[in-house]
Protein backbone atom coordinates (compact mmCIF):
# COMPACT_ATOMS: atom_id res chain seq x y z
CA UNK A 1 0.00 0.00 0.00
CA UNK A 2 1.30 3.73 -0.46
CA UNK A 3 -0.47 6.75 -0.54
CA UNK A 4 1.52 9.55 -2.51
CA UNK A 5 0.74 13.39 -3.81
CA UNK A 6 2.11 14.40 -7.35
CA UNK A 7 1.65 17.43 -8.80
CA UNK A 8 0.68 16.68 -12.94
CA UNK A 9 -2.32 16.36 -15.41
CA UNK A 10 -4.64 13.41 -14.01
CA UNK A 11 -5.48 12.49 -17.46
CA UNK A 12 -1.77 11.64 -17.62
CA UNK A 13 -1.67 9.08 -15.07
CA UNK A 14 -1.22 5.45 -15.89
CA UNK A 15 -2.79 4.03 -13.21
CA UNK A 16 -5.87 1.50 -13.24
CA UNK A 17 -8.11 3.60 -12.68
CA UNK A 18 -8.44 7.93 -12.31
CA UNK A 19 -11.11 8.83 -10.56
CA UNK A 20 -12.96 12.20 -11.81
CA UNK A 21 -14.49 14.97 -10.09
CA UNK A 22 -17.86 14.61 -11.92
CA UNK A 23 -21.45 15.89 -11.75
CA UNK A 24 -24.66 13.86 -11.55
CA UNK A 25 -25.45 13.87 -15.13
CA UNK A 26 -21.99 11.71 -15.80
CA UNK A 27 -22.50 14.26 -18.77
CA UNK A 28 -19.17 16.49 -18.57
CA UNK A 29 -18.50 19.59 -17.96
CA UNK A 30 -15.89 21.70 -16.46
CA UNK A 31 -12.37 21.74 -14.49
CA UNK A 32 -11.51 18.15 -13.92
CA UNK A 33 -14.48 16.56 -15.51
CA UNK A 34 -13.98 18.06 -18.67
CA UNK A 35 -10.50 17.52 -18.89
CA UNK A 36 -10.94 14.13 -18.39
CA UNK A 37 -13.82 13.54 -21.10
CA UNK A 38 -11.76 15.60 -23.93
CA UNK A 39 -8.79 13.34 -23.12
CA UNK A 40 -11.38 10.12 -23.17
CA UNK A 41 -13.23 10.83 -26.54
CA UNK A 42 -16.43 10.34 -27.52
CA UNK A 43 -16.92 7.09 -26.55
CA UNK A 44 -16.51 7.84 -22.50
CA UNK A 45 -19.34 10.24 -23.07
CA UNK A 46 -21.13 7.31 -25.15
CA UNK A 47 -21.13 4.89 -22.09
CA UNK A 48 -21.82 7.60 -19.51
CA UNK A 49 -25.07 8.32 -21.57
CA UNK A 50 -26.43 4.50 -20.73
CA UNK A 51 -25.51 4.88 -16.82
CA UNK A 52 -28.59 7.14 -15.55
CA UNK A 53 -26.26 9.53 -13.60
CA UNK A 54 -25.13 9.07 -10.14
CA UNK A 55 -26.18 10.85 -6.91
CA UNK A 56 -24.26 12.43 -5.04
CA UNK A 57 -21.78 10.67 -2.69
CA UNK A 58 -22.15 7.67 -5.09
CA UNK A 59 -19.86 6.40 -7.77
CA UNK A 60 -19.83 4.50 -10.73
CA UNK A 61 -16.88 3.12 -13.45
CA UNK A 62 -16.62 2.81 -16.96
CA UNK A 63 -13.60 2.18 -19.17
CA UNK A 64 -11.05 4.83 -20.19
CA UNK A 65 -11.16 4.27 -23.75
CA UNK A 66 -8.32 6.54 -25.22
CA UNK A 67 -6.70 7.91 -21.13
CA UNK A 68 -3.47 5.91 -19.98
CA UNK A 69 -5.65 4.51 -17.30
CA UNK A 70 -7.92 1.26 -17.37
CA UNK A 71 -11.30 2.70 -15.97
CA UNK A 72 -12.42 6.42 -15.08
CA UNK A 73 -14.38 6.27 -11.94
CA UNK A 74 -16.60 8.99 -11.80
CA UNK A 75 -17.82 10.42 -8.39
CA UNK A 76 -20.17 13.26 -7.47
CA UNK A 77 -18.95 15.37 -4.51
CA UNK A 78 -21.10 17.64 -2.54
CA UNK A 79 -21.40 21.22 -3.43
CA UNK A 80 -19.86 23.22 0.00
CA UNK A 81 -22.74 25.36 1.96
CA UNK A 82 -21.56 25.68 5.19
CA UNK A 83 -20.29 22.63 6.21
CA UNK A 84 -23.07 21.65 8.67
CA UNK A 85 -25.38 20.28 5.55
CA UNK A 86 -23.78 16.48 5.65
CA UNK A 87 -20.75 17.97 2.93
CA UNK A 88 -18.18 16.02 4.90
CA UNK A 89 -20.21 12.34 5.07
CA UNK A 90 -21.26 13.09 1.50
CA UNK A 91 -17.05 13.58 0.55
CA UNK A 92 -16.00 10.84 2.74
CA UNK A 93 -18.89 8.33 0.35
CA UNK A 94 -16.90 9.67 -2.64
CA UNK A 95 -13.66 8.20 -1.59
CA UNK A 96 -15.07 5.47 0.24
CA UNK A 97 -17.30 4.30 -3.25
CA UNK A 98 -14.31 5.10 -5.50
CA UNK A 99 -11.86 2.79 -3.48
CA UNK A 100 -14.56 -0.32 -3.41
CA UNK A 101 -15.29 0.24 -7.02
CA UNK A 102 -11.61 0.33 -7.46
CA UNK A 103 -10.55 -2.90 -5.81
CA UNK A 104 -13.58 -5.01 -7.15
CA UNK A 105 -12.60 -4.57 -10.49
CA UNK A 106 -8.80 -5.46 -9.73
CA UNK A 107 -7.24 -2.36 -9.49
CA UNK A 108 -4.46 -2.07 -7.97
CA UNK A 109 -3.45 1.64 -8.09
CA UNK A 110 -6.05 5.12 -8.47
CA UNK A 111 -5.68 8.20 -8.81
CA UNK A 112 -7.95 11.11 -7.44
CA UNK A 113 -8.65 14.78 -7.62
CA UNK A 114 -9.48 16.62 -4.73
CA UNK A 115 -12.90 16.40 -4.99
CA UNK A 116 -15.13 18.92 -4.75
CA UNK A 117 -12.20 21.18 -4.02
CA UNK A 118 -12.53 23.34 -7.01
CA UNK A 119 -15.92 24.98 -8.62
CA UNK A 120 -17.76 23.05 -5.83
CA UNK A 121 -16.49 25.31 -3.12
CA UNK A 122 -15.08 22.94 -0.53
CA UNK A 123 -12.17 24.59 1.31
CA UNK A 124 -9.18 23.01 0.01
CA UNK A 125 -7.18 22.63 3.23
CA UNK A 126 -10.50 20.68 4.06
CA UNK A 127 -11.27 18.61 1.40
CA UNK A 128 -7.85 17.61 1.47
CA UNK A 129 -7.76 16.41 5.00
CA UNK A 130 -11.46 14.53 4.63
CA UNK A 131 -9.18 12.58 1.39
CA UNK A 132 -6.16 11.60 2.95
CA UNK A 133 -8.56 10.46 6.12
CA UNK A 134 -10.69 8.56 4.34
CA UNK A 135 -8.25 7.06 1.95
CA UNK A 136 -6.02 5.96 4.94
CA UNK A 137 -8.38 4.49 7.12
CA UNK A 138 -9.56 2.43 3.40
CA UNK A 139 -5.78 1.44 2.96
CA UNK A 140 -5.10 0.64 6.28
CA UNK A 141 -7.89 -2.14 6.38
CA UNK A 142 -6.97 -3.59 3.51
CA UNK A 143 -4.99 -7.03 2.90
CA UNK A 144 -4.03 -6.30 -0.89
CA UNK A 145 -1.47 -3.52 -1.75
CA UNK A 146 -2.95 -0.88 -3.80
CA UNK A 147 -1.49 2.57 -4.41
CA UNK A 148 -3.32 5.91 -4.16
CA UNK A 149 -1.97 9.40 -5.59
CA UNK A 150 -3.32 12.81 -4.75
CA UNK A 151 -2.84 14.55 -8.03
CA UNK A 152 -2.96 18.47 -8.72
CA UNK A 153 -2.45 20.45 -11.62
CA UNK A 154 -1.15 23.07 -10.10
CA UNK A 155 0.97 23.50 -6.75
CA UNK A 156 -1.71 26.18 -5.49
CA UNK A 157 -4.16 23.65 -5.55
CA UNK A 158 -2.43 22.00 -2.48
CA UNK A 159 -3.78 24.05 0.52
CA UNK A 160 -3.10 22.83 3.99
CA UNK A 161 -4.61 25.08 7.34
CA UNK A 162 -2.15 27.79 7.97
CA UNK A 163 -1.84 26.50 11.69
CA UNK A 164 0.03 23.56 10.20
CA UNK A 165 2.83 25.70 8.69
CA UNK A 166 3.29 28.34 11.31
CA UNK A 167 5.45 26.28 13.63
CA UNK A 168 7.57 23.88 11.27
CA UNK A 169 7.99 27.10 9.39
CA UNK A 170 9.92 29.22 12.40
CA UNK A 171 11.88 25.69 12.89
CA UNK A 172 12.87 25.50 9.35
CA UNK A 173 14.16 29.15 9.64
CA UNK A 174 15.99 28.66 12.74
CA UNK A 175 17.86 25.26 11.85
CA UNK A 176 18.01 25.69 7.68
CA UNK A 177 21.80 26.31 6.84
CA UNK A 178 21.73 25.32 3.08
CA UNK A 179 25.21 27.55 2.75
CA UNK A 180 27.22 24.68 4.85
CA UNK A 181 26.40 22.06 2.04
CA UNK A 182 29.64 19.88 1.25
CA UNK A 183 31.20 20.26 -1.66
CA UNK A 184 32.61 16.78 -3.65
CA UNK A 185 32.54 14.78 -0.54
CA UNK A 186 28.67 15.47 -0.50
CA UNK A 187 28.22 13.93 -4.04
CA UNK A 188 27.47 10.01 -4.62
CA UNK A 189 30.96 9.06 -3.67
CA UNK A 190 30.93 6.18 -1.11
CA UNK A 191 33.93 4.36 1.02
CA UNK A 192 34.18 0.80 1.90
CA UNK A 193 34.73 0.26 5.54
CA UNK A 194 34.75 -3.86 6.08
CA UNK A 195 31.63 -4.96 5.15
CA UNK A 196 29.81 -1.63 5.41
CA UNK A 197 29.19 0.69 2.04
CA UNK A 198 29.26 4.29 4.26
CA UNK A 199 28.10 7.43 1.98
CA UNK A 200 30.56 10.02 2.35
CA UNK A 201 27.49 11.82 3.13
CA UNK A 202 27.69 10.10 6.43
CA UNK A 203 30.79 12.28 7.04
CA UNK A 204 29.38 15.68 6.09
CA UNK A 205 28.39 16.23 9.88
CA UNK A 206 29.20 19.11 11.73
CA UNK A 207 32.26 18.63 13.44
CA UNK A 208 33.78 21.10 16.12
CA UNK A 209 37.67 21.54 14.95
CA UNK A 210 40.58 22.19 17.90
CA UNK A 211 42.79 25.18 16.83
CA UNK A 212 47.10 24.83 18.07
CA UNK A 213 45.63 25.34 21.86
CA UNK A 214 43.48 21.68 22.06
CA UNK A 215 40.25 24.49 22.52
CA UNK A 216 37.47 23.16 19.64
CA UNK A 217 36.38 26.64 17.45
CA UNK A 218 35.13 26.61 14.50
CA UNK A 219 32.65 24.57 12.70
CA UNK A 220 33.63 22.90 9.48
CA UNK A 221 32.17 19.71 7.34
CA UNK A 222 34.25 16.82 6.53
CA UNK A 223 32.93 17.53 3.58
CA UNK A 224 34.74 20.75 3.26
CA UNK A 225 37.88 19.43 4.66
CA UNK A 226 38.92 16.99 2.32
CA UNK A 227 36.86 18.40 -0.38
CA UNK A 228 40.82 18.06 -2.46
CA UNK A 229 40.00 14.46 -2.10
CA UNK A 230 39.10 12.96 -5.35
CA UNK A 231 38.85 9.54 -4.10
CA UNK A 232 35.87 8.42 -1.62
CA UNK A 233 38.97 6.03 0.14
CA UNK A 234 41.01 9.01 0.47
CA UNK A 235 37.96 10.93 2.23
CA UNK A 236 36.94 8.34 4.75
CA UNK A 237 40.28 7.15 5.66
CA UNK A 238 41.34 11.09 6.61
CA UNK A 239 38.31 11.63 7.96
CA UNK A 240 37.97 8.72 10.28
CA UNK A 241 41.95 9.75 11.07
CA UNK A 242 41.46 13.33 11.78
CA UNK A 243 37.98 12.93 13.58
CA UNK A 244 37.99 9.39 15.44
CA UNK A 245 39.11 11.39 18.75
CA UNK A 246 36.36 13.70 18.45
CA UNK A 247 33.58 10.59 17.92
CA UNK A 248 35.38 8.82 21.20
CA UNK A 249 35.21 5.45 19.96
CA UNK A 250 36.28 3.92 16.86
CA UNK A 251 34.29 4.51 13.51
CA UNK A 252 33.02 0.86 13.22
CA UNK A 253 29.65 -0.79 12.23
CA UNK A 254 29.12 -3.74 14.07
CA UNK A 255 25.25 -4.32 12.87
CA UNK A 256 24.03 -3.62 9.23
CA UNK A 257 21.02 -1.62 8.51
CA UNK A 258 19.08 -4.38 8.06
CA UNK A 259 20.18 -6.19 11.28
CA UNK A 260 19.27 -3.38 13.30
CA UNK A 261 16.27 -2.38 11.30
CA UNK A 262 14.46 -6.51 12.02
CA UNK A 263 16.28 -5.71 15.58
CA UNK A 264 14.44 -2.29 16.18
CA UNK A 265 11.07 -4.51 14.68
CA UNK A 266 11.30 -7.23 17.16
CA UNK A 267 12.19 -5.32 20.58
CA UNK A 268 9.15 -3.27 19.50
CA UNK A 269 6.69 -6.49 19.40
CA UNK A 270 5.54 -5.18 15.65
CA UNK A 271 4.69 -7.40 12.97
CA UNK A 272 5.77 -6.63 9.17
CA UNK A 273 2.47 -5.41 7.65
CA UNK A 274 2.43 -2.76 10.58
CA UNK A 275 5.88 -1.81 9.95
CA UNK A 276 5.31 -1.65 6.19
CA UNK A 277 1.85 0.11 6.35
CA UNK A 278 3.02 2.46 8.55
CA UNK A 279 6.37 3.55 6.43
CA UNK A 280 3.60 3.95 3.43
CA UNK A 281 5.87 1.12 1.65
CA UNK A 282 5.25 -2.08 -0.08
CA UNK A 283 5.43 -5.60 0.93
CA UNK A 284 8.08 -6.40 -2.01
CA UNK A 285 10.32 -3.67 -0.96
CA UNK A 286 9.84 -4.78 2.84
CA UNK A 287 10.47 -8.39 1.73
CA UNK A 288 13.91 -7.43 0.15
CA UNK A 289 15.09 -5.16 3.26
CA UNK A 290 14.56 -8.34 5.59
CA UNK A 291 16.30 -10.78 3.29
CA UNK A 292 19.42 -9.08 2.46
CA UNK A 293 21.62 -8.42 5.49
CA UNK A 294 23.69 -5.83 3.60
CA UNK A 295 20.54 -4.21 1.93
CA UNK A 296 21.96 -0.96 0.99
CA UNK A 297 18.19 1.63 1.19
CA UNK A 298 17.80 4.86 0.23
CA UNK A 299 17.61 7.68 2.56
CA UNK A 300 13.97 8.52 2.17
CA UNK A 301 13.05 4.61 2.80
CA UNK A 302 14.92 4.83 6.16
CA UNK A 303 13.30 7.93 6.63
CA UNK A 304 10.07 6.19 6.22
CA UNK A 305 11.17 3.28 8.76
CA UNK A 306 12.39 5.67 11.42
CA UNK A 307 8.64 7.27 11.33
CA UNK A 308 6.99 3.82 11.13
CA UNK A 309 9.02 2.82 14.31
CA UNK A 310 8.65 6.19 15.86
CA UNK A 311 12.37 6.25 16.75
CA UNK A 312 14.13 8.81 19.04
CA UNK A 313 16.44 11.16 17.54
CA UNK A 314 19.69 9.15 18.60
CA UNK A 315 17.87 5.85 17.63
CA UNK A 316 17.38 7.46 14.02
CA UNK A 317 20.67 9.22 13.64
CA UNK A 318 22.07 5.51 14.87
CA UNK A 319 19.76 3.93 12.00
CA UNK A 320 20.31 6.34 9.34
CA UNK A 321 23.90 5.82 10.06
CA UNK A 322 24.01 1.79 9.55
CA UNK A 323 22.96 2.73 5.99
CA UNK A 324 25.64 5.30 5.15
CA UNK A 325 23.86 8.57 5.68
CA UNK A 326 23.31 11.63 8.07
CA UNK A 327 20.84 14.11 9.28
CA UNK A 328 22.02 17.57 8.16
CA UNK A 329 20.84 21.33 8.56
CA UNK A 330 22.04 21.51 4.67
CA UNK A 331 19.44 19.34 3.37
CA UNK A 332 15.33 20.74 3.71
CA UNK A 333 14.25 17.16 3.67
CA UNK A 334 16.60 16.64 6.63
CA UNK A 335 15.53 19.69 8.60
CA UNK A 336 11.73 18.31 8.43
CA UNK A 337 12.44 14.46 8.94
CA UNK A 338 13.74 16.23 12.44
CA UNK A 339 11.49 18.72 13.51
CA UNK A 340 9.10 15.97 13.36
CA UNK A 341 11.51 13.49 15.44
CA UNK A 342 11.83 16.08 18.15
CA UNK A 343 7.80 16.51 18.40
CA UNK A 344 7.48 12.83 18.85
CA UNK A 345 5.21 13.54 15.86
CA UNK A 346 5.01 10.11 13.63
CA UNK A 347 2.24 10.66 11.39
CA UNK A 348 3.72 9.90 8.05
CA UNK A 349 1.26 10.83 5.95
CA UNK A 350 1.20 14.61 7.44
CA UNK A 351 4.99 14.50 7.11
CA UNK A 352 4.33 13.75 3.52
CA UNK A 353 1.82 16.57 3.08
CA UNK A 354 4.76 18.81 4.78
CA UNK A 355 7.15 17.66 2.47
CA UNK A 356 5.32 17.91 -0.78
CA UNK A 357 4.66 21.57 0.07
CA UNK A 358 8.36 22.16 0.28
CA UNK A 359 9.04 20.29 -2.72
CA UNK A 360 10.34 17.44 -1.06
CA UNK A 361 11.05 13.95 -1.39
CA UNK A 362 8.09 11.88 -0.12
CA UNK A 363 7.87 9.35 2.39
CA UNK A 364 7.72 5.48 1.14
CA UNK A 365 7.30 3.19 -1.98
CA UNK A 366 9.30 4.37 -4.50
Amino acid sequence: MSLQFVCRDITTMETDAIVNAANESLLGGGGVDGAIHRAAGPKLLEECRTRGGCKTGDAVITWAYDLPSTFVIHTVGPIYQDGKHGEEALLESCYQRSLELAVSHGCRSVAFPLISGGVYGYPKAEALAVGVRTVRAYLAAQEEEIEVYFVFLRKDDFQLTDSDFSEIDRYIGRNYEPEKIGLKARKNATAKHGRSSIHANALGMIFSTKDSDGVFSEKESAGEVFSDKESSDEIFTEACISFAPMLGEPFVLDESFSEMLLRLIDERGLTDPEVYKAANMSRKLFSKIRSDVHYQPSKKTVAALIIALKLRMEEAEELMMKAGFAFSNSVLFDVIIRYYIGKAQYDLFKINETLFEKDQPLLGQE
